[in-house]
């Protein structure tokens, strides 16, 4: 299903401007200040949502107001029929596509002996699978464009550092460096205009259940004393997006998290150091 929210286009100076797909933006997440941002750099939005298509058609009036050409595609993303299908709406509306960025996912949790193989299999098929989907098929389109395009994954930082209770999550969210090192091959050598990059965020949109004590606790374990926001996600999709000399590359957007573990962590196993006066 395609619900376009514009009307028809000019075929003459508007589609010279390029195309941002963002995969999971019709809720307000992540992906919702992605699309924005894209927008407010001059791009054509592309939306997506599955259950959220209510909140899509309300963000995409939005952006509309203010000057945005608009289309939302609906789908679930691991559905092997539906990338296809929304590349050729999208090109049809728009007459081309510069840019997806993977935003949809889930990000669920459970205790290690109660996982079972539908869990895994679950956030596999979301997180790995729908990625994967997505961008072949947007990467197909762009090699068909001498000015190629520009594929932004989604990781997580916590990768390299796991934490309990999330084995699934990791196990589908840990192949998305491959992946991207894997179709930025790929698809540079089938059109050299191609990049794939992806950025693994830090928590930058905490939940309004997390406690005060929580939420004072995740910024003390930056490295730069802040919360992250969705801003710091979006600014950096569009940086690799406009990037035509970097390729293959996972950039954490994590405030110093994946290089620092604080204070109280490392070096305290050496014998000496905590006796040290300066500690």
């Amino acid at each position: 299903m395609n619900r376009n929210t514009t009307g028809a286009h000019d075929l003459g100076a508007e589609v010279s401007r390029p195309v941002a797909w963002v995969t999971g933006s019709g809720a307000k997440r992540v992906g919702h200040f992605i699309a924005k941002r894209f927008a407010q750099a001059g791009y054509r939005i592309v939306l997506h949502a599955n259950q959220s298509m209510d909140l899509a058609a309300q963000f995409a009036s939005e952006l509309k107001a203010d000057g945005t050409e608009v289309m939302v595609v609906q789908g679930v993303v691991q559905d092997p029929s539906f990338a296809d299908r929304a590349v050729q709406q999208i090109v049809g509306q728009f007459g081309r596509l510069d840019v997806l960025v993977n935003s949809a996912a889930i990000w669920d949790w459970k205790p290690f002996d109660q996982v079972t193989a539908d869990d895994v299999r679950k956030q596999f098929e979301v997180n790995t699978l729908g990625t994967f989907l997505c961008s072949r098929a947007a990467g197909l389109q762009m090699e068909q464009q001498p000015s190629g395009g520009a594929i932004v994954l989604v990781g997580d930082w916590a990768v390299h550092r796991p934490y309990r209770h999330f084995a699934p999550y990791f196990v589908g969210k840990g192949s998305i460096e491959t992946m991207t090192r894997s179709l930025a091959v790929e698809l540079a050598a089938r059109n050299p205009n191609i990049r794939v990059n992806a950025i693994l965020p830090g928590p930058v949109m905490l939940d309004e259940s997390i406690s005060p004590d929580s939420a004072e606790q995740i910024r003390q374990q930056s490295l730069l004393k802040r919360h992250g926001s969705p801003d710091d996600v979006a600014n950096a999709a569009v940086f690799l997006a406009q990037q035509p000399f970097i390729t293959g590359v996972s950039l954490p957007v994590d405030g110093g998290r994946s290089i620092y573990s604080g204070d109280q962590w490392d070096a305290i196993a050496h014998p000496t150091f905590a006796s040290h006066p300066s500690h």
